[in-house]
């Protein structure tokens, strides 16, 4: 009897491997079927655009206004949530944040270094 529990053990584990990751990737192509035109994506690149245009296995998403670019459709990896009480459209960025001029320095004063041996 003890000679068949590590074997079932291993067993047992493998197929839930098999049985995650077959579920990721029916998450993934069911995300990847329900995208829409004006949806806004993140790519598996980190990349953040909404859907302009949408082809056999390709999707154009505009970054910047007037800047689309051409991502594969497997490269989605998530829909961003729309919040329900922001406007529709996005408002400019305004004097109150904070500018890299105001920004704390990173930089390193040479003078302040150890002196190599």
């Amino acid at each position: 009897m003890e000679s068949l529990l590590l074997p079932v053990l291993l067993l047992g584990l493998v197929g839930f491997m098999f049985w995650s990751q077959r579920r990721r990737q029916k998450a993934a192509l069911d995300l990847q079927d329900s995208i829409t035109v004006g949806d806004e994506v993140c790519t598996t690149s980190g990349l953040f655009g909404t859907v302009a245009e949408l082809g056999d296995g390709v999707v154009h998403l505009e970054i910047a206004p007037g800047t689309v670019v051409k991502f594969d459709r497997r490269a989605v990896a998530l829909t961003v949530p729309r919040d329900p009480a922001a406007p529709a459209t996005s408002s400019p960025v305004t004097s109150e944040t904070t500018s890299p001029v105001d920004a704390p320095s990173t930089t390193v004063d040479p003078a302040a270094r150890p002196e190599e041996k």
